[in-house]
């Protein structure tokens, strides 16, 4: 036994939890052959000896992490043993001494191009690149080659996200920002529903607590109502079945809480209201070749005991989703008049729905036409074949496929084509070829002639109309909606815009030599900083569009043919980039903003699109043109910035002492009463230290949201304010307000 400083360590104990840990991963582990389990068991003594040393924020060994992450590729992502192997060896080559060669060494290639995957890019990287984003790439380029490590990925995040509790508040935020900005729909996308809730609700954990709190305890102090309700809609559906000799399994599933929160923020109704918290499962086992046509045997069996909503009807199992998913879906009425979702699937389906990739592929052979996933894995190739993409480009492409619901549409020659929900003429043209894409001028849809804007409904057939002289525009970027089609308009756009560079370049050329001035890279950089332009290309592309007087260059300080760089007096107005702001001084993963007071010379100013007041929890991010701005941790932007621009984003507090009048937006929800208006002013005036900035109200069929913009020192003020007017008569909801996602917020 020894002490780390504050604790006693049994490490006889440890290494018996350790060794129960590592069984329990063995039994979780279906369908292991005897060399399989030997490779199993060479891959854990090697990451115990590798991470001996080492110990998680937690205090515990970091041993248990990979044995964690490989428990959760077999139990609950059904993963087969090779991928096991991997998890327990996904840290070593980033965390030890252990090589990518000797992992090749001891368990071959295949292992070896997995923990690649797997192993992150050195924090090496230009001014303007997230090494978040660089390292969720990477991550991607190998789902082509081998989906697992995808799928270790996300098992790793997920063990992360539950141990989230030992790590810094604002390291909190950073994770969970990121998990749920690509993580989360990535699982989802995947088909891995259970941990894309899980990770969803984790993040919602960290990023807003309250609310996360609030409804978790609601949805316990209901629970024992639910499941009264639960046995007793359950009962005839179940004593029918048995009946009728089907072999089948009922489950109940709550929804989760991130979903809860969605569709009460989506239909503005408090928890009360949603009336879908939870689902009934139906899980039959039937054999391949039946199990469409008993799916909607039982869906008949069960709107005999219960009224069905048509229009709530989902039919996932002739047209299944793109992630694989196959269901059918029924809202039906229950004799006390609410709603229950009743799922339909086969053990097959439900599998897949549970499992989603890794299930994929284990039915694969048994069924041709589950080729979902492997478009899919096209789709990706496709985006991954330009290499200029940036990192932050290729994320936000990438992710426009995650959480998109779909619609189908129709060739003319009756081909289905699946495509996201608010896809366009131009989505369609793209996704038949590029080179479709690149000439499409409208099309007609349904025999009826349309323009490249026009947004496609479930069940067009439409024809697509060309022309040899069209070419793409950035108009275009507006139109589309699809990875695909915005990759290939951007790739269009840029091949154009290097042909006029191109031009530029020579144009250039022949300019500094009339000045004998060298055509160099350090003559073209000063040239960039003095025009102050962010690329070369750019240069080029300005010069040959005639944006740029070229007739300056006699005004510059050249000596033996180099520009010389006059130095520029530090400002307390921050321009340029982010990278500008380093080399001035700031450390954006030590430096503080202190608000109230003058930090460094630099100035910052409050965001707009949230508002923030003393007493918030606040960060400050690095904008390109505008100083610092300080916005709010449930900013709207936030999940944002965090999870894609952590880089640029500094720790932020208020200055204790400092008093300074601050905005804040309240919207109000409520029925619609003679003298509400003046009852909700007087309530201000009455109220010390509170001025009234701005007051809106507008009035639906009895229902007004009113809109008031107060002056206020801090959230204690606020929320004080915000209690009263709950206390009025008709008043239904009193939340803060903030705007929805503004560019300029982040820039």
């Amino acid at each position: 036994m020894y002490y780390d400083g504050h604790t006693p360590i049994d490490l006889e104990q440890e290494r018996i939890e350790i060794l129960n840990a590592f069984k329990g991963l063995l039994r979780a582990t279906k369908d292991r052959s005897r060399e399989e389990t030997k490779l199993i068991r060479k891959a854990f003594d090697i990451a115990l000896d590798a991470h001996k040393d080492m110990r998680r924020k937690s205090g515990e060994p970091y041993i248990y992490h990979p044995i964690s992450v490989a428990r959760i590729c077999a139990e609950e992502m059904g993963l087969e043993p090779t991928a096991i192997v991997c998890a327990l060896l996904h840290d070593t080559v980033e965390d030890t001494h252990i090589t990518l060669q000797d992992i090749e060494d001891l368990f071959g290639v295949t292992v070896r191009k997995i923990i690649d995957g797997l192993t992150k890019i050195p924090e090496v990287f230009d001014e303007n690149t997230s090494i978040q984003a660089e390292n969720f790439r990477k991550m991607i380029l190998t789902i082509s080659d081998d989906f697992r490590v995808v799928l270790i990925k996300l098992a790793d995040r997920l063990h992360n996200m539950r141990t989230l509790s030992s790590m810094k508040p604002e390291k909190q935020l950073k994770i969970a920002s990121e998990t749920k900005f690509l993580y989360a729909p990535l699982a989802h996308r995947l088909g891995l529903y259970p941990i894309k809730s899980e990770l969803e609700d984790l993040s919602m954990k960290y990023c807003e607590p309250e609310t996360y709190q609030l409804i978790s305890g609601k949805l316990k102090s209901t629970q024992d109502v639910r499941n009264r309700f639960i046995r007793r809609f359950v009962a005839p559906i179940r004593t029918e079945l048995l009946d009728q000799g089907y072999r089948f399994e009922i489950k109940a599933r709550t929804k989760s809480i991130s979903s809860i929160w969605r569709k009460m923020q989506t239909k503005d109704v408090p928890f009360e209201e949603v009336f879908d918290v939870f689902a009934l499962r139906i899980i039959l086992d039937t054999p391949l070749n039946r199990e469409k046509s008993d799916c909607w045997r039982v869906y008949s069996l069960v709107t005999d005991f219960y009224q069905p909503s048509p229009e709530r009807l989902r039919d996932w199992v002739s047209t299944p989703r793109a992630n694989g998913y196959e269901s059918l879906h029924t809202t039906v009425m229950s004799p006390q008049g609410r709603w229950v979702e009743v799922q339909i699937r086969s053990k097959r389906m439900d599998d897949i729905s549970e499992h989603g990739l890794a299930a994929h592929y284990k039915y694969k052979e048994s069924n041709s036409d589950i080729n979902k996933f492997d478009r899919w894995i096209a789709e990706i190739r496709e985006l991954l074949d330009n290499p200029d993409t940036s990192a932050l480009d290729f994320v936000n492409d990438f992710k426009l496929n995650l959480f998109n619901d779909e619609i189908y549409v129709f060739t003319p020659k009756g081909e289905l084509r699946v495509l996201p929900t608010g896809s366009t003429i131009l989505d369609f043209a793209y996704d038949i070829h590029t080179h479709i894409g690149n000439r499409c001028i409208g099309a007609k849809v349904n025999n009826r002639l349309v323009p490249l804007s026009y947004q496609l409904q479930n069940g067009d057939q439409l024809e697509i109309l060309t022309s040899s002289k069209q070419k793409p525009n950035d108009e275009w970027l507006r139109f589309v909606v699809s990875a695909k089609a915005k990759q290939r308009i951007k790739q269009a756009l840029n091949e154009a815009h290097k042909a006029v560079a191109a031009d530029g370049k020579e144009i250039l050329d022949r300019k500094l030599k009339q000045y004998n001035i060298h055509f160099s890279a350090e003559n073209i950089r000063a040239l960039e900083k003095h025009f102050q332009i962010d690329t070369t290309t750019n240069l080029y592309y300005k010069i040959a569009k005639g944006k740029i007087d070229l007739s300056q260059l006699r005004e510059l300080n050249v000596v033996g043919g180099n520009i010389q760089v006059e130095r520029k007096i530090r400002s307390k107005k921050i321009k340029g980039s982010d990278q500008d702001l380093v080399n001035e001084g700031i450390n954006t993963d030590t430096d503080t903003v202190v608000i109230g007071e003058d930090f460094k010379g630099f100035e910052y100013t409050l965001a707009k699109c949230c508002s923030p007041i003393p007493g918030d929890s606040i960060f400050g991010f690095i904008t390109i043109s505008s100083g610092i701005k300080i916005h709010r941790f449930n900013c709207p932007n936030a999940t944002h910035l965090l999870s894609k621009l952590a880089y640029r984003c500094l720790k932020a507090r208020w200055q204790s002492s400092a008093l300074v009048e601050r905005v804040a937006a309240i919207r109000i929800i409520g029925i619609d009463q003679m003298g509400l208006v003046n009852k909700l002013t007087e309530i201000i005036s009455k109220q010390n230290n509170i001025n009234m900035k701005s007051i809106s109200f507008e009035t639906n069929d009895g229902v007004f949201e009113g809109k008031i913009l107060v002056l206020v020192y801090d959230t204690a003020q606020l929320e004080q304010l915000t209690r009263k007017f709950e206390q009025v008569e008709g008043v239904k909801s009193v939340t803060r307000w903030d705007t929805t996602v503004d560019s300029a917020e982040l820039n």
